[in-house]
């Protein structure tokens, strides 16, 4: 029979033992918390891990996996469908966004790999221009053909001034060509040089983003 006296001594050591069991499985479960790993497929496909809640995944379900990587939970997304449409709508306008300063910035590289210099920018400026010459030369060389043909028309009409109907109707479906290809040339002309126009317009943009951008090179190597 245990004496009175050695009741206390014996409650506390009991107590003791229990206190020290229960702090390693404390720390245990507190490690377990701070290594919970979250994991997700973002709107993109891609997956996600981290050691926290992930930020792009807050529309979508997540799992926090265990140290030993078994789902410890899943973690449902924090947003109603209105809301997750309007994240989804401001996440595609970022995209959008960064595409076009991507696409922007691969023009800018393009630009001076291909115009190092202004020297090398008037030179494709020139054959350019060359290029639309020779096409407007040709059709002034057809201008002057349909002149020339155009005399021979009148000459052969000459003989009908005083009657134009007794005309042959080869003659004058001859006029009627020969009008009609007078037009079309003029036509070729009015497009050709809005096409020169076009070209200068191009190259004067291009000349001016060049200036830009040589100017920020001169400045970084400095």
């Amino acid at each position: 029979m245990t004496s009175p006296c050695r009741r206390p001594a014996a409650l506390a050591l009991a107590l003791s033992g229990l206190l020290v069991s229960a702090v390693p499985a404390q720390a245990q479960n507190a490690g377990q918390t701070r290594s919970g790993i979250y994991t997700c497929i973002d709107a993109q496909g891609r997956r996600i891990t981290s050691d926290r809640p992930i930020p792009q995944c807050l529309d979508r379900e997540q799992r926090e996996l265990g140290p030993s990587g078994t789902v410890r939970r899943v973690v449902p997304p924090s947003y109603t469908a209105e809301e997750r449409a309007r994240i989804e709508a401001q996440r595609r306008t970022e995209e959008e966004a960064r595409a076009r300063v991507n696409e922007e910035r691969r023009r800018e590289r393009a630009l001076l790999i291909r115009y190092p210099n202004q020297e090398a920018h008037d030179k494709d400026r020139a054959v350019a221009l060359a290029q639309v010459d020779e096409v407007v030369g040709a059709v002034k060389k057809r201008e002057q053909e349909l002149a020339t043909q155009r005399k021979q028309i009148d000459l052969e009409l000459e003989f009908y001034q005083n009657d134009p109907n007794r005309a042959p109707a080869w003659l004058k479906r001859k006029l009627e060509d020969n009008e009609q290809q007078v037009q079309v040339q003029k036509r070729f002309l009015a497009e050709q040089d809005q096409e020169k126009r076009r070209i200068n317009e191009r190259f004067d943009d291009e000349l001016a983003k060049l200036r830009q951008l040589w100017s920020q090179m001169a400045g970084n190597a400095r």
